[in-house]
């Protein structure tokens, strides 16, 4: 196989059939056939390695996983039906009752929800730490402490974490590093290479990158991965089919989609940063962005999200959404539509407002997932928008 990402992400494919198709069929079979009953028997006592049922794993679910597996320099991988619900079965397939984790404080909004509402149900509770208190992790450190987790870029302030230096600590005190990867894709940048052991991606985003299935995926050392299969072959959070063979479709043209994605972005970042009614603009590829240097060490490009601030708070910021025309309201990103996003009453409406400031949420902050529509119409956009406010 190639080295080259394109080309893993277009020629990794499953074996062709009888048929001799060029594009992957869909399997769309709830459970597979046996020719007797010793081909049954090991198939079941995994002396033998195939297909028995689509809760377990599927042609179609087998192809994505080995595609972000090459992608992310993993082992090994499983997918799901949804990235909380790859986030959470890592989580519950790892941790026993009385283990610890470690966490960056910004984190998704229903992570946090985990976090804080249902872990603490199995006595496990978590300990954050700011983007900006790094140096304070290794304080957080008990001896129950078992995972420590972060996002890269963050959701949805946009802030980097140093994976090279968080990775060297969880691996000093043999900590399982899990990276959520989803703002950024395998494609612009790669945990695995930096220490972590798991990377999760809520598939939904830029992987499908066209808002039509939901879907997650966790990679990494087999071990970890084959304690989250057994208890995702138990529980049944698979990912079906059909989303399956799209998002593995999906993958082929990722890497073309990512670079005009984050050329957008750039753009529309620079954008908003010469705009007087915007205070702050944060976009990883911005020099202005407090990681900066960080950013350009781990990142290959700068992603597609941009967050900014608009003068006048949440009346201003209600009345810029009001004001958009062509651009769509949403609460999901990665599209080729460019997406607008109002994080404090929307993802993450049900934090506190405390919980919200503390991790750089105001009221008045915009999250923009940058399309891949013609840029000067982005702008042309948003820049009638904040002209009304």
């Amino acid at each position: 196989m190639s080295k080259y990402f394109e080309t893993q992400a277009i020629r990794n494919q499953t074996e062709r059939t009888q048929f001799l198709e060029h594009s992957t069929p869909l399997y769309l079979t709830s459970s597979f056939v046996f020719e007797n009953a010793e081909e049954m028997r090991s198939s079941f006592a995994e002396e033998k390695q195939r297909n028995l049922y689509s809760r377990f794993t599927n042609p179609n679910t087998t192809e994505f996983v080995d595609k972000i597996v090459q992608m992310e320099g993993a082992e090994a991988g499983y997918a799901f039906a949804t990235g909380m619900s790859a986030i959470f079965s890592s989580f519950a397939a790892l941790l026993n009752a009385g283990d610890h984790v470690v966490s960056c404080r910004s984190v998704f909004g229903s992570t946090h929800s985990m976090f804080t509402k249902f872990l603490p149900k199995w006595n496990i509770e978590t300990s954050y730490f700011k983007v900006d208190e790094v140096d304070l992790l290794e304080s957080l450190i008990q001896k129950n402490t078992k995972i420590l987790y972060i996002e890269t870029p963050t959701n949805p302030a946009v802030d980097i974490l140093d994976l090279d230096l968080i990775g060297r600590i969880a691996k000093k005190y043999n900590l399982i590093f899990i990276v959520d990867n989803c703002f950024a894709t395998p494609y612009i940048q790669q945990p695995i290479k930096f220490g972590a052991d798991l990377v999760i991606h809520s598939a939904t985003k830029l992987i499908d990158g066209q808002g039509r299935v939901l879907g997650g995926v966790t990679v990494g050392s087999k071990d970890l991965i084959r304690e989250i299969y057994l208890f995702a072959r138990n529980t049944g959070p698979a990912m079906s089919p059909f989303n399956a063979w799209v998002l593995s479709k999906s993958l082929e043209t990722l890497a073309i989609r990512v670079e005009k994605h984050c050329e957008n972005a750039l753009k529309v970042a620079q954008f908003l940063e010469e705009n007087n009614k915007v205070t702050l603009v944060k976009y990883p590829f911005l020099k202005s962005h407090p990681q900066y240097k960080v950013a350009r060490k781990q990142m290959k490009l700068g992603g597609n999200i941009v967050a900014f601030e608009i003068r006048g708070g949440i009346e201003a910021g209600r009345n810029f959404l009001n004001n958009i025309k062509m651009c769509t309201l949403s609460a999901n990103l990665g599209d080729t539509r460019t997406i607008v996003t109002h994080p404090s009453s929307t993802t993450h409406g049900r934090l506190s407002e405390e919980d919200r400031l503390e991790v750089g949420i105001t009221n008045g902050l915009v999250r923009i997932s940058v399309g891949l529509e013609n840029v000067n119409d982005i702008i042309e956009d948003i820049e009638q928008a904040l002209n009304r406010i």
